[in-house]
C-alpha cells in the first residue's frame, strides 16, 4: 500500500477525515471507515493499482477487520476496486473509454442544470455561490488541492441542485464519485488548475447576469476542458505514449 507524504495537500486532506473512534456502533464504524478509503483512492492517495493490505488498513484506521472488509466491498460494488481471485482488492484504474462515456454524459447534466437554473437563481444563491468561487481562489493561491476540490464539488453542486430538477440532481448524485475521482486527477496539474479558476469565474458572471444559454454553453466546455486532458494522458498511457501532465 503506499503512504502519502506528510507535506502533500493529499495528507492534509487525509487529517481532516473522520477517524473511527473505540465503542462506535457497527453502522456508524463502517460508514466513517468507507468514507476515509473512498477519500483515500479518489484523492490518488491510493493510486490505480494498488493492492490493498487489509491488516496494515486495520492498524491506520484503528479498526477490526470486520468494517474493512465491509468498506471494500462497498466500494468494490461503487467500481473504485477491483476483487482479485485471491480475495484481495486493487484500485481500480481510471479507464479511457468509461471515461470518454462519462464526459459525454455530464456534459449534457452539467449544461441542462445551467440552462435550467437562471430561472430560480436569487441574488443570495449568486452571493453563495460566488463565495464557494473566492474560497476555491483562496485555496488555489494557497496550493490546497483538497480545500479547493470540496469548494469546486459545493459549486458544481449548488448550480444542479438550483435546476429544481429531481431527477437532473439525483442522476447528477449518481455519478458523483466517479466525476470526484477524474477531477480531482485533472486538478492535480497545474496549467489546468489555473484554467478552471478563469472558467468558474466565466460561469459565475454568466449565472449573475442571468444569461442561461451562456451558462449552459460555458459550464459545458468547462466539464470537457477539465476531463479531456485527463482522457487524452490515460490514452497516450494505454497506447504506451508519454501522458502531458503539465
Amino acid at each position: 500500500m503506499t503512504e502519502s507524504n506528510d507535506t502533500t495537500p493529499l495528507a492534509s486532506l487525509l487529517a481532516h477525515l473522520p477517524t473511527p473512534e473505540p465503542g462506535r456502533r457497527k453502522g456508524k464504524l463502517h460508514s466513517t471507515t468507507v468514507a476515509v478509503l473512498r477519500n483515500m483512492i479518489v484523492t490518488g492517495v491510493l493510486a490505480p493499482g494498488t493492492r490493498l493490505n487489509e491488516r496494515e488498513l486495520c492498524e491506520q484506521f484503528s479498526v477490526s477487520r470486520t468494517p474493512v472488509r465491509e468498506a471494500i466491498k462497498t466500494l468494490t460494488q461503487d467500481g473504485l476496486l477491483r476483487a482479485l481471485p485471491n480475495y484481495s482488492a486493487v484500485v481500480s484504474e481510471l479507464d479511457p473509454d468509461e471515461l470518454s462515456s462519462l464526459i459525454d454524459v455530464v456534459v449534457v447534466i452539467e449544461g441542462l442544470a445551467g440552462e435550467l437554473a437562471v430561472a430560480h437563481v436569487t441574488d443570495e444563491d449568486i452571493a453563495e455561490i460566488g463565495l464557494l468561487h473566492y474560497q476555491m481562489l483562496l485555496h488555489h493561491t494557497r496550493d490546497e488541492l483538497p480545500g479547493y476540490f470540496e469548494a469546486n464539488k459545493a459549486f458544481h453542486r449548488r448550480i444542479v441542485e438550483l435546476s429544481h430538477n429531481s431527477i437532473l440532481v439525483w442522476v447528477w448524485e449518481l455519478l458523483a464519485l466517479r466525476v470526484d475521482r477524474a477531477r480531482f486527477s485533472s486538478n492535480r496539474w497545474p496549467t489546468r488548475w489555473k484554467a478552471a479558476i478563469q472558467e468558474h469565474q466565466l460561469i459565475l458572471d454568466a449565472l449573475s447576469a442571468r444569461d442561461g444559454e451562456k451558462l449552459a454553453r460555458t459550464m459545458r466546455e468547462h466539464v470537457r476542458n477539465g476531463l479531456s486532458g485527463l482522457l487524452t494522458s490515460l490514452k497516450a498511457a494505454t497506447e504506451g505514449g508519454a501522458p502531458q501532465n503539465d
